[in-house]
């Protein structure tokens, strides 16, 4: 994806306030911030898979935060500023990940959203994500996270 590269520790402030924007739709229907919002992004930076999408000025358009896990890629957080959304940044982030975990020798990309997010959970099915589980939201009381994957082929 032309522009999208590994985050430096100087973007740590741009992505959460790109977080706090992208998510900022959810906190009435969720009740509470969902995870990434307030997360600390330098130590993702120095302990995840972080790219940015550079946007218009020092802000971003996108990030994309990812977790190498024993036997898959985890999708951690998939952030797209909001005047962006529905253009088809957040498909193409996803088809990002899943080329980076077949090029990180994984053969299954796994994600959660919140159930209150529909669309979420619509839109990576769309992708091809099948639903494994559902579990309570640890961050959110009362919610549940629905839990998604894919097996990949070349992985």
């Amino acid at each position: 994806m032309d522009g999208l590269r590994p985050a430096r520790a100087s973007d740590t402030a741009a992505i959460a306030d790109l977080a706090a924007r992208a998510y900022a739709i959810y906190l009435e229907r969720l009740g509470g911030a969902p995870e990434p919002v307030g997360a600390d992004y330098a130590k993702l930076i120095r302990e995840a898979i972080v790219f940015v999408l550079p946007g218009d000025g020092d802000g971003l358009a996108a990030s994309l935060t990812m977790m190498a896990e024993a036997d898959h890629l985890l999708i951690w957080s998939l952030a797209v500023d909001p005047t962006l959304q529905g253009q088809g940044v957040g498909r193409r982030l996803m088809a990002f990940s899943e080329d980076e975990a077949r090029r990180r020798g994984f053969n299954e990309i796994r994600l959660h959203t919140n159930e209150r997010m529909a669309e979420n959970v619509g839109f990576y099915a769309a992708l091809g994500y099948a639903e494994t589980h559902r579990g309570p939201s640890a961050r959110i009381a009362g919610t549940e996270l629905v839990h998604m994957g894919k097996r990949l082929g070349g992985g």
